[in-house]
C-alpha cells in the first residue's frame, strides 16, 4: 500500500508474468485464490502449442495466445476478467489445409468459495478447503467460442489442387442433376405447365 501525505491509500496493482515451467504441465494455470494477498492481481500468460497439446481438446490443437487476467478480491467473491488475443491453427472448411484464425475475446468469471465445485453460467464455486481455481479449460472454451462457425482461407489462399477438384466435382454434380431432371417424367410435366 502506498500513501500520499494525508490522502486516502492508493493500491498498487501487482503484475505477475507466468510461463510454463514444464512443457507438459498446466500447473501454472492453477490460481491459489486463498493465497492472494493483494486486492487486485494481474497475470500475463503466454500460451503456445504446448498448451493446446496438453489440454488435448478436439477443436484446436495449435496456436499462440496472450492472456491477461485481472483478479479482483471482493467481500465474498473474486472477479476474474480475461482478455485473450492471438491466433489458433484450424483446418479450412473448403480445402482442409491448416489456416491461421485470429482470435480476440474479453470474458468475466465470478468465483466464490463453497463446499463443492460447481459451475453455473459465469459463477464458479471452488471448494473452500482447497481454494484453487484451474483456469486452463476456461481459457480454451473462451477461444473456442469466438472461432467463426465457417472458417475459410482468404480468397485465393486455398490449396489450388483441392479447389480445382472441388470445381470439377461441382460441375459434374450440376450436369448429373440436369440429366436426372430431364429423364424424370415429373419434370417434363412441370415444364409443360410452365409453358
Amino acid at each position: 500500500m502506498i500513501k500520499k501525505s494525508n490522502e486516502s491509500p492508493i493500491y498498487e496493482k501487482k503484475f505477475v508474468t507466468l510461463q510454463p515451467v514444464m512443457m507438459n504441465s498446466l500447473e501454472f494455470l492453477k490460481i491459489d485464490l486463498k493465497g492472494l494477498k493483494e486486492e487486485e492481481t494481474s497475470l500475463e500468460l503466454s500460451l503456445d502449442n504446448d498448451f493446446f497439446a496438453t489440454l488435448d481438446g478436439a477443436e484446436v490443437k495449435q496456436g499462440s495466445l496472450h492472456v491477461s487476467v485481472s483478479i479482483r478480491k471482493a467481500t465474498g467473491f473474486f472477479e476474474l476478467l480475461f482478455h485473450t488475443e492471438g491466433h489458433v491453427i484450424i483446418p479450412c472448411d473448403r480445402c482442409l489445409d491448416s489456416m491461421e484464425q485470429p482470435v480476440e475475446t474479453d470474458n468475466r468469471l465470478i468465483v466464490k468459495f463453497g463446499s463443492n465445485y460447481s459451475e453455473e453460467d459465469d459463477i464458479i464455486v471452488v471448494p473452500e478447503d482447497e481454494g484453487i481455481l484451474d483456469i486452463s479449460w476456461f481459457i480454451y472454451e473462451f477461444v473456442i467460442l469466438v472461432i467463426p462457425i465457417r472458417h475459410v482461407h482468404a480468397p485465393g489462399k486455398c490449396n489450388p489442387a483441392m479447389t480445382k477438384a472441388l470445381e470439377e466435382l461441382s460441375a459434374d454434380r450440376s450436369s448429373d442433376e440436369e440429366s436426372n431432371q430431364s429423364a424424370d417424367p415429373r419434370w417434363e410435366a412441370l415444364l409443360k405447365l410452365k409453358k
